[in-house]
């Protein structure tokens, strides 16, 4: 399987780096077996850094291999579609950035800006859970791979990084 990760950096040795903030699935190293999702972020991310910086920032997306076998021995936890359990899921972890929870590789639904919006409304309690995923069923939500341990990082094989052009 070939995955995706996009940024402004060649990432040959992946690596979990812990935020302040939450995240879908928790603090984990994140892909995606959509190449254009990669490339968005990978735009989105050179263009807020651009601001930042004097010169431009390159968008780069990183290309991993992921074989099939590595999944025998993670605890891997699918999210095929957008349901309950995933959205406890997703509402604990970015609530609370000090949550852990049993799994290696957690695939499932991306919560992008308007899933986002969604779910801080069921994090602040302004909508039923119920509510919220009913609303959820109406977004095209992509795919992500969220690498929550190291052991599950050492599964991902590195194969070579791609400059994006801008749209």
């Amino acid at each position: 399987m070939i995955l995706f990760h996009g940024g402004t950096q060649q990432i040959e040795h992946p690596m979990i780096i812990p935020s302040d903030q939450g995240r879908d699935f928790g603090f984990a190293f994140y892909t995606t077996d959509i190449r254009e999702q990669a490339e968005r972020w990978a735009r989105r991310r050179a263009k807020f850094r651009s601001r930042e910086s004097i010169t431009k920032v390159k968008a780069i997306v990183c290309e991993y291999e992921l074989p099939e076998e590595a999944f025998q021995d993670l605890a891997v936890r699918r999210f095929p579609e957008p349901s309950l359990e995933w959205l406890d899921l997703v509402v604990s972890c970015r609530s609370n950035p000090t949550f852990k929870h049993p799994y290696d590789l957690v695939i499932g639904k991306i919560a992008n800006d308007n899933v986002g919006e969604t779910i801080s409304y069921v994090v602040q309690g302004i909508m039923r859970r119920e509510d919220a995923l009913e609303r959820l069923r109406f977004q095209r939500i992509n795919n992500q791979y969220a690498f929550c341990t190291d052991k599950a990082i050492g599964k991902l094989r590195f194969l070579r990084s791609i400059e994006v052009n801008d749209e």
